[in-house]
C-alpha cells in the first residue's frame, strides 16, 4: 500500500517532513499534489509550500521531472520500492491547509500527502510517531496500531478517504459523548481555564440528536465515529466538514463560561457553526451535486448548486439551535432578521442569481473586494433565504415541509449525488401545485421575493427600524475616535457614490469642522443647504459636495421590506387562527 510517515518535529521552522513510501512503482510514476480542498472552492495552490523532493530506490537517486505547478514524474527502474522525501512549510492557521508551531501542529492530507497516480484506490496508511514529546493525535481516520495518545499507524480505505480525514497535533482537551448511539468526541485546543467543558459536551450531544433523527428515522446515522476538532485563537471563526469530522475555529472567549448561564452572542455563533458543520455530513459529504460525484483535485469543478448544499445547511444551522431548546424563539428570529436584513442591504442581489453565485466560487465569493457587495449575493446568506422561502410556502398550504423534501433526496439518491432537477422534482412530489416553478426563479432569478405573503401565514411580521447611519449614506466604513472615518465599501446608486466618494477615502471634515465619526458628519450638515465633504484620497486633499436635503436612503416599494429591521409575532387579534400552530410545528419539528 500507499505509506506516508510525517515527522512534525520540526516545530521552529513551521515545517512538515514526510517520506512516502510506494510498492511496486509505475516505470514512469507520477505523483501530484491537490490545488484545492473539497468544502472550500477556490484554487488555492498546496504545492507552493512543497520543497525539496527527492526520489529514490534503496540506494539509488532518481530523476525527476517537474510535470506543472503540482505534478511531478520520476523514472523508476524495475519493481523495487519508491520512497519520496519532501517537506512542507505550514504556517497557515486557517482549517483549509496546514499547520506547525511549537503549541500545536494540524493538516489535512491535500497540503501534505502526494497522491500516486493510478494507485488512488488503494489503501493509504499514515505512521504519526515523530511527534514533539508530549503531543497527541486527535483524528477521525482509522487507526490500525496507536498508543493512550494516538501516536501510531493509522489507515485509509483510499485516498479519498485520507484527505477526508484532517488531523490535530499537540496538548489538548479531549471530550466524549453518544449521539444516537454513536461515539462523538470534541478536542479543544487553546482553551482558557474558566471554559465550561461539560456544557459544551451537552449542548454539542443535543445538536447532533437532533440532526440524526431528522435525516434518519431509525436514527442510525452513516458513520461509526465521529470527532469535532475545534482550534480557539483570540480571534477567528471558520470551519470545514469532513465525512466523519469537523475542523473549526472560534475565538477562544466564545466558549461557553462555567457559572454563566446565558448564551452568548459569542457561544451562539460558535453552536450555529457546530451545526452547521454537522449538517454538512449528510448535506454535501453524501448527498451532494451531480458535478462532485468524482472530486478533480487538480481544477476548478464547477456547480450551480452551492446555494441548495450550503445555503440550505445555513438554514438549517440556526434552526436546530432553536429546534434543541438552545435558544427561543425570539432568539431564533433575531438570527433570521439579522440574515434577511444583511441580503436586503447588498445591491449585488439585484445584479447575481444564487445559481450565478455557485458558480463563481471560484473567482468570487473567496475573493470578494470593495465592490463585491455591488455585483456578488453570498449563496450562503441567499441561499439559506431560498430555504426559508420554500419551508414556509410547504407549510403555508398544507403541502408538507422542506424537512419531506430534504429525506426524499436522501433516501431517492441513497443518499449520494443529486442534480436541480432532482430537488425540483423532490419539491413538486411533496408540494401542490407547481411550486418548482417558483424555486427555479428565486434560484436563476434577481428579483426580491414577496415576502410579506410568505412571512402572513406565520403570524409573522417585517417590523421596520431606522437604518445605520452608514446605511443612510450608502456606505460602509471603519470608524473610532482614534483613527477617524475610512471608507471600505461605496454601495451602488447611494449617497456616497452620488458625491463620488470611493473605497479608501478618509472622511477629515464637513463644513469645515473636523469629525472622526460619521455621526459627527451628520450633525454638522444642514438639512436645506449645500454641505462641504473634505475628504484625503492618496495622500490628496479632496472637497466634496453634499447636495441639499439628499434622500439617504430609499423608500421600500409595495409588497418589500426595508432593508433594517427585525421579524415580529403578530398581535393575536391579527394572526390568523393557524398562524400559532403553523409555527409551532415550524419550530419544534
Amino acid at each position: 500500500m500507499i505509506t506516508y510517515h510525517i515527522d512534525a518535529r520540526d516545530t521552529h521552522a513551521h515545517v512538515f517532513h514526510v517520506r512516502v513510501t510506494v510498492a511496486q512503482p509505475a516505470a514512469r510514476q507520477r505523483l501530484s499534489l491537490p490545488v484545492w480542498i473539497p468544502g472550500s472552492y477556490m484554487v488555492r495552490e498546496f504545492s507552493r509550500h512543497l520543497f525539496q523532493l527527492e526520489a529514490h530506490q534503496g540506494n539509488r537517486v532518481l530523476s525527476l521531472s517537474q510535470i506543472d505547478k503540482a505534478t511531478w514524474e520520476v523514472a523508476c527502474e524495475g519493481s523495487a520500492a519508491l520512497t519520496l522525501r519532501y517537506s512542507v512549510y505550514a504556517f497557515d492557521t486557517s482549517v483549509r491547509a496546514a499547520y506547525l508551531g511549537t503549541q500545536r501542529g494540524f493538516f489535512n492530507g491535500t497540503s501534505l500527502c502526494l497522491q500516486v497516480d493510478g494507485r488512488t484506490a488503494e489503501p493509504h496508511q499514515v505512521r504519526l510517531t515523530e511527534l514533539p514529546p508530549g503531543w497527541e493525535v486527535g483524528t477521525a481516520l482509522p487507526a490500525v496500531k496507536v498508543d493512550r495518545r494516538g501516536r501510531g499507524t493509522y489507515q485509509a480505505a483510499d485516498y479519498d478517504e485520507l484527505i477526508d480525514h484532517p488531523v490535530e497535533l499537540g496538548t489538548f482537551w479531549r471530550g466524549h459523548f453518544e449521539a444516537q448511539g454513536v461515539p462523538h468526541e470534541i478536542i479543544v485546543c487553546g482553551a482558557l481555564p474558566d471554559f465550561d467543558k461539560a456544557r459544551l459536551l451537552a449542548d454539542t450531544q443535543r445538536i447532533c440528536e437532533a440532526e440524526i433523527a431528522f435525516w434518519h428515522t431509525n436514527k442510525r446515522a452513516p458513520f461509526e465515529r465521529y470527532v469535532f476538532l475545534l482550534n480557539t485563537v483570540d480571534e477567528g471563526f471558520g470551519g470545514l466538514e469532513h465525512r466523519a469530522s469537523t475542523a473549526l475555529i472560534c475565538g477562544r472567549r466564545d466558549l461557553p463560561q462555567r457559572g454563566r448561564a446565558e448564551v452568548s452572542d459569542g457561544y451562539l455563533t460558535l453552536l450555529g457553526l457546530i451545526s452547521h458543520e454537522y449538517f454538512h455530513t449528510w448535506n454535501v459529504k453524501r448527498l451532494r451535486p451531480s458535478e462532485f460525484g468524482r472530486y478533480d483535485l487538480h481544477t476548478e469543478n464547477y456547480t450551480e448548486l452551492l446555494w441548495f448544499f450550503e445555503g440550505f445547511t445555513s438554514y438549517y444551522d440556526d434552526l436546530f439551535l432553536v429546534r434543541s431548546g438552545l435558544i427561543d424563539e425570539p432568539r431564533y428570529l433575531k438570527l433570521l432578521s439579522k440574515n434577511l436584513s444583511h441580503v436586503l442591504s447588498t445591491p449585488g442581489r439585484q445584479v447575481q442569481s444564487v445559481a450565478q453565485s455557485s458558480f463563481d466560487a471560484w473567482i468570487k465569493y473567496y475573493r470578494p473586494d470593495e465592490n463585491s457587495v455591488n455585483l456578488t449575493v453570498s449563496y450562503y446568506a441567499k441561499g439559506a433565504l431560498v430555504a426559508l422561502a420554500l419551508d414556509l410556502s410547504l407549510r403555508a398550504a398544507g403541502n408538507g415541509s422542506l424537512d419531506e423534501v430534504m429525506r426524499a433526496l436522501w433516501l431517492r439518491s441513497a443518499g449520494g449525488p443529486i442534480s436541480e432537477s432532482d430537488i425540483l422534482g423532490a419539491v413538486d412530489d411533496i408540494a401542490v401545485g407547481s411550486l418548482s416553478t417558483a424555486l427555479q426563479a428565486w434560484v436563476h432569478g434577481t428579483d426580491d421575493f414577496a415576502w410579506m405573503d410568505l412571512l402572513a401565514p406565520m403570524g409573522l411580521t417585517w417590523q421596520a427600524q431606522p437604518p445605520s447611519l452608514a446605511q443612510r449614506w450608502g456606505l460602509k466604513v471603519s470608524e473610532s475616535a482614534l483613527t477617524g472615518v475610512k471608507v471600505s465599501q461605496v454601495l451602488r446608486a447611494g449617497l456616497g457614490e452620488q458625491v463620488g466618494l470611493c473605497a479608501g477615502d478618509e472622511l477629515l471634515g464637513v463644513n469645515q469642522w473636523r469629525v472622526r465619526r460619521l455621526e459627527d458628519a451628520t450633525r454638522l450638515l444642514v438639512s436645506d443647504q449645500p454641505g462641504q465633504l473634505l475628504v484625503c484620497r492618496d495622500q490628496a486633499l479632496l472637497t466634496l459636495t453634499l447636495p441639499a436635503g439628499a434622500a439617504l436612503v430609499g423608500t421600500p416599494g409595495q409588497g418589500e421590506l426595508a432593508p433594517q429591521g427585525q421579524l415580529m409575532p403578530r398581535p393575536t387579534a391579527q394572526a390568523p387562527r393557524t398562524a400559532a400552530a403553523l409555527r409551532k410545528a415550524w419550530l419544534s419539528a
